[in-house]
């Protein structure tokens, strides 16, 4: 061969390679993978899910964080995403949680052997950075001697397993073009590499292609219901017994898909559901039945474990079967008397080994009718005619065995239990009561006549109130009832397993699933099932959590008893560098919310605070504590609300606080407390509750303008006073005045102090705010050091200086007493400038978190408005913000360049995820 020839042929495979490279590229690797046409056709449920740090913060709220924390399955997973966030890296980008971030994940459950399910997770590889963060975590673990990572081929693809050496669990994954397919199982990942051999074939979701319930408002998941496989993944957890039930009450749908909501006390999902097609099954038998409301409350007793309610007839019931023959077509009889709206009912079993009381309910639209032809059917069959009165009612022999199957088919067949036992019923109201066990119609009589049944009940009609009014059928359990009752239906080998998760089970004790026609005034039309599933648990504790902000960027917790008008105010940091809020109550009670928008804890304080908690340092080196103040008492609650030893101070029976200062244990000295009255009269006591001498109180001949200013210096305590005649003194720890005390700033006063602490007297300055518009500044050994006039003044403005949250700098703001606010820099420059309408308090905060991020807050508490403006001094939002509290906290969060307001809005606390621009 030529060597011309032989450099063509290498210059055609370079071209052919890099042209397939490109195609690949270009084609192959941009085309969007559909997710759901990977999942095997087995699937019972696939979860779709996409904003994941939404959906925990949502899981934190409803509290079912916490709960799925105590299941040994979610352990096993968090053990090893802590394992893999740990390979990973320090940095936080590397975290699971970024990892999944936005990007749309499918996890499917399915039964792989009769006794156990297995998960499989589908989650897209977006960057190459990701690529690389999962090929850093496998080479970690092959170097790690815990695991073994081994490699095969399979029809094509390589498959990758991850396993521990000890217990063989592992994990089975490869990539489908940028898609990770991993499963625990290593036949799921297998029958995923089969399928996408056969694109063509229709997706599990073929039947819901055009819906896309994440693209809505305050969805954190769509859920895909499988109901053909439901069955045996039932099995796997219940009796074998139990598998007819499930399969005939599963074969009302052939599949549903559902968006799922968590919002506050409750979990949502509510969406569509096909019918089941095929012979004999459930939705046939049903098919052409109208949508029934449940009136039967008035009956139900408040120890019902769950309900089975049909909206439709004894005839539709009892479907195919042929007449009942028995004395003479009786039974017929009585079941054409009857209505369209039946039930069955088990009652709270005392204990596991006893089976559950079951009582068939249907509606009679003419009782008396109902009741003279039970009278001839018990006449027939040579039943007793004497009855058992209890309360008001009478319970008579059925006069036919199995009564309640015979009139409603085989959905109200007898239990293995009850076959023995004879019949018995009872009229109560306008429904028949059918039980083939006295006992359990005996229970349930005296629970009616008790008056405890479900009508009665404020949580029950609450719980009602939020599921739909019209349903072909409805299962609703209450969990707490059903405790027994479960765990006799389940296998021997997953009791333990739900005694273990108890709590998780009983998290919402109210659960509802209805199926409602697809249009309840046509019920001939075959059309779609609207389905919903409620779980819901009673409110409790003082707040209930719910989603707030179009965009769903926010939260709110309302407050049963309404919140004060103080602030929320930001507790110290977690180790995790987020922030708690302390809210009060109209009740007097403090609330510490956690950033997962729970209460932790409450504390009666017994009456309303003076101001917002303030942190104080007790002992150097520790956390901050929250100092707070009513007019009786001061009190100082660490982070889990536990009072600080020798706190709460009780004042003086003649003392009615007004103001509260504080300083921190520093410089040897011990953290201090100082009370101001109404009066100008001063208190100061140190952490033990110690009040010096001239201190029992300090009397002051004028009207405080601030509060007090309390100074650790070079190891001496001060007082600094500011007094609204513009007289300013500085005490030491013995209530002497220091020397060159008291300085006059030439006008009044009406503005607090900014400080810049030094390590003498004379490196300590303080600068204030004059009704002149001046800015004085003076040290601590009695030196005014500077004046300079900021803006004009006029007789009805005031002037007072405003700190930022850390103290580190200032601004100067200017009411001129006819509406108009104006904030300036130290050096004179407008920042702000806003006319309000009405003359009511306007609190102004200045926040600066650094690099240009500034905001200032002017609030006008009359229409419950605040402003917000950046450092360019434009309006954030466009509008501003309700707030019906003086002020509000804002709270920057570095590690998303995003910050978090909270406001008091009614009697809720709201906050709002909001992104600010650097100023220049």
């Amino acid at each position: 061969m030529s060597q011309r020839l032989l450099v063509f042929l290498a210059g055609l495979l370079l071209v052919s390679a890099v042209v397939s490279w490109v195609y690949y590229r270009r084609t192959v690797a941009r085309t969007p993978v559909d997710l759901w046409a990977l999942v095997p056709d087995d699937a019972v449920l696939v979860a779709a899910t996409r904003d994941h740090p939404t959906l925990v913060r949502h899981l934190k709220e409803t509290q079912l964080w916490e709960n799925l924390a105590t299941v040994r399955y979610f352990q096993q997973v968090e053990e090893s995403v802590t394992l893999a966030d740990s390979l990973a890296g320090p940095n936080k980008r590397n975290s699971l949680l970024n990892f999944l971030g936005t990007k749309t994940v499918l996890t499917s459950v399915h039964v792989t052997s009769p006794e156990q399910f297995d998960l499989l997770f589908l989650v897209p590889v977006s960057s190459v950075r990701q690529h690389r963060q999962v090929r850093t975590i496998t080479e970690a673990l092959a170097k790690d001697p815990r695991f073994r990572v081994t490699e095969r081929e399979y029809h094509g693809q390589l498959l990758m397993r991850v396993e521990q050496r000890g217990t063989g669990a592992g994990l089975t994954y490869f990539n489908y073009r940028n898609t990770l397919v991993m499963s625990a199982s290593t036949s799921l990942v297998e029958a995923v590499v089969r399928r996408e051999e056969h694109p063509g074939q229709p997706s599990i979701a073929a039947d819901f292609k055009d819906t896309d319930y994440l693209k809505l408002k305050d969805v954190d998941a769509t859920v895909l219901v499988n109901y053909r496989q439901l069955p045996a993944f039932l099995g796997v957890f219940f009796r074998p017994e139990l598998l007819p039930a499930f399969q005939q009450f599963s074969s009302l749908s052939r599949n549903g898909l559902l968006e799922m909501k968590l919002t506050g006390n409750r979990v949502l999902f509510n969406g569509f559901s096909n019918p089941e097609t095929a012979a004999r099954s459930l939705h046939q038998q049903l098919h052409g039945q109208p949508a029934a409301r449940l009136r039967m409350a008035d009956v139900l007793s408040l120890r019902t474990a769950a309900l089975l309610h049909f909206g439709s007839s004894p005839a539709a019931l009892r479907g195919a079967a042929p007449a009942d023959t028995l004395a003479g077509g009786l039974v017929d009889s009585v079941a054409a008397s009857l209505g369209t709206e039946a039930a069955l009912c088990y009652l709270a079993s005392p204990s596991a080994r006893v089976p559950a009381a079951r009582v068939a309910l249907v509606h009679s639209p003419n009782p008396a009718r109902t009741a003279l032809l039970l009278g001839r059917l018990r006449r027939a069959t040579s039943a007793s005619p004497s009855f058992e009165r209890v309360g008001a009612y009478q319970l008579h022999q059925a006069g036919a065995p199995g009564l309640a199957y015979r009139l409603l088919g085989p959905l109200f067949a007898r239990s293995s239990a009850e076959t023995n036992t004879p019949g018995s019923t009872a009229l109560i109201g306008d429904y028949l009561a059918l039980a083939d066990d006295p006992a359990a119609l005996r229970a349930l009589l005296t629970d009616v006549a008790a008056g405890a049944v479900w009508s009665r009940s404020p949580t029950q009609v609450a719980f009602l109130q939020e599921t739909a009014p019209l349903a072909r059928l409805s299962i609703v359990l209450d969990t707490r009832n059903s405790w027994n009752v479960l765990l006799r239906a389940l296998g021997e080998s997953r009791r333990a397993g739900l005694l273990r998760n108890e709590t998780l089970f009983q998290r919402f004790p109210q659960v509802a699933l209805q199926f409602v026609p697809h249009d309840a005034a046509q019920p001939q039309q075959d059309g779609q099932y609207y389905t919903q599933l409620v779980l819901r648990h009673p409110p409790v504790g003082p707040a209930v959590a719910r989603p707030q902000t179009q965009a769903g960027a926010g939260s709110a917790l309302s407050f049963r008893a309404g919140l004060a008008p103080v602030g929320p105010v930001l507790a110290a940091p977690a180790a995790n560098g987020a922030a708690g809020v302390l809210v009060q109550d109209r009740a007097g009670v403090l609330h510490f919310v956690t950033p997962d928008n729970t209460v932790a804890w409450s504390d009666s304080l017994g009456g309303m605070l003076l101001a917002p908690p303030m942190p104080l340092v007790r002992i150097p080196g520790r956390r901050p504590e929250h100092l707070m103040a009513t007019a009786r008492r001061v009190f100082l609650l660490d982070e889990r609300g536990r009072t600080a030893p020798n706190f709460p101070f009780n004042l003086p029976d003649t003392v009615q606080a007004a103001q509260i200062s504080s300083a921190p244990a520093a410089d040897g000295l011990p953290a201090r407390v100082l009370v101001a009255d109404r009066y100008a009269n001063l208190f100061l006591f140190d952490a033990n509750g110690n009040a010096p001498a001239g201190w029992q109180p300090k009397r002051l001949d004028f009207p405080l303008a601030a509060a007090p200013v309390l100074l650790s210096v070079g190891g001496r305590q001060v007082v600094v006073t500011l007094l609204q005649n513009g007289y300013v003194y500085a005490f030491d720890g013995s209530g002497t005045a220091l020397p060159g005390f008291p300085i006059s700033v030439g006008a009044r006063l009406n503005s607090p102090a900014f400080v810049e602490s030094g390590p003498t007297l004379r490196r300590t300055r303080l600068t204030v705010a004059s009704q002149h518009g001046e800015l004085v500044t003076f040290t601590l050994d009695g030196d005014i050091v500077q004046r300079r006039r900021v803006t004009t003044w006029s007789r009805t403005s005031t002037f007072r200086v405003v700190p930022d949250q850390a103290g580190q700098r200032y601004v100067v703001v200017r009411d001129d007493g006819q509406g108009v606010l104006t904030v300036f820099d130290p050096n004179g420059r407008t920042l702000v400038s806003q006319r309000f309408v009405t003359s009511a308090e306007k609190p102004v905060q200045f926040f600066d978190f650094g690099a240009g991020r500034q905001v200032l807050v002017l609030t006008e508490t009359g229409p419950g408005k605040a402003y917000l403006y950046d450092a360019r001094g434009r309006l954030l939002g466009g509008a501003p913000f309700d707030s019906q509290a003086p002020t509000l906290q804002l709270a920057y969060e570095a590690g998303t360049n995003s910050y978090q307001l909270y406001r008091v809005v009614g009697n809720e606390l709201k906050r709002l995820a909001l992104k600010l621009e650097a100023g220049p």
